[in-house]
């Protein structure tokens, strides 16, 4: 069976009711997923396998068109990424958000991306929709397979 590993963070509840969503999505697909989510683990663990993350956006203040571009709440998923540079074995960041946020959708996962150097993958909507599983799956899969074809290690 094959495995994915998530990592992730879920503050309101959309990303964790996507996460499970996926798992049963891929379990008819004989896929297992390792999930953790860092707001269920106080304490950062060193994580060895390649993952891929999944991050909402909240930013603080900002009209949603031209401001508002600070990162609040989710900053721990940064901590866990630096700790004892488990970013490096991170293969991809899918973000979330409420597209009326205009330029603020999925935002937090495009600076992840930058700050960490690890490519921005794709993005879902809030809970995300039946069809968004099956392209997510497909771009984690693409994207996992072409780090592991490059050696891992960003």
């Amino acid at each position: 069976m094959d495995t994915i590993n998530i990592l992730y963070i879920s503050l309101s509840g959309n990303t964790k009711s996507f996460i499970q969503d996926l798992t049963t999505y891929l379990k008819l697909k004989s896929v297992d997923i390792n999930e953790i989510n860092i707001k269920d683990y106080p304490e950062e663990k060193e994580l060895n396998t390649p993952f891929v993350t999944f991050l909402p956006t909240f930013l603080k203040g900002g009209n949603g068109l031209d401001n508002g571009y600070t990162e609040i709440l989710t900053t721990r998923l940064s901590s866990y990424l630096q700790y004892k540079n488990n970013y490096r074995n991170c293969y991809g960041i899918i973000g979330s958000g409420n597209r009326n946020f205009n330029k603020q959708y999925a935002l937090t996962a495009k600076q992840y991306a930058e700050r960490f150097g690890f490519p921005y993958i794709t993005d879902f909507e809030l809970r995300g929709s039946e069809g968004d599983f099956e392209r997510i799956y497909i771009d984690i899969l693409k994207y996992r397979d072409q780090y592991l074809l490059n050696g891992g290690l960003n």
